[in-house]
């Protein structure tokens, strides 16, 4: 079920062409490490197919986005990574550097609210 856009950075990532730290996959996601975390644990969690953002979502991608969701509470359910935050960024304003969907899974020390 790969639909990989070819300048992709995570598209790549997900076809195994760019080296990362998969914790993660199935049919349909992958889970890897950021390479730049902001918490001691810092995980990537995407769709295997394209999507470049929340804006992009058809109605059919629902049920995706909340695979991904249960993946990354699943990882750190199995990690005991006590409380986590998750993170999504739709646009450049809001922080997206790359325009695949994807949502952060960052644990490991205190968050501040409200958000940067």
């Amino acid at each position: 079920m790969t639909t990989e856009s070819e300048s992709c950075l995570f598209c790549k990532i997900a076809a195994k062409k760019i080296p990362s730290t998969i914790v993660h996959e199935d049919d349909e996601l992958v889970g890897f490490r950021d390479i730049s975390p902001q918490a001691p644990s810092h995980v990537l969690f995407i769709p295997k197919k394209h999507i470049s953002a929340v804006t992009a979502m058809e109605s059919t991608d629902a049920e995706l986005v909340g695979k991904l969701i249960a993946a990354a509470g699943r990882f750190a359910r199995e990690g005991n990574l006590g409380d986590f935050r998750l993170v999504v960024n739709n646009g450049p304003g809001a922080g997206q550097s790359v325009f695949h969907i994807h949502v952060h899974m960052m644990a490991g020390r205190p968050f501040a609210w409200p958000p940067g």
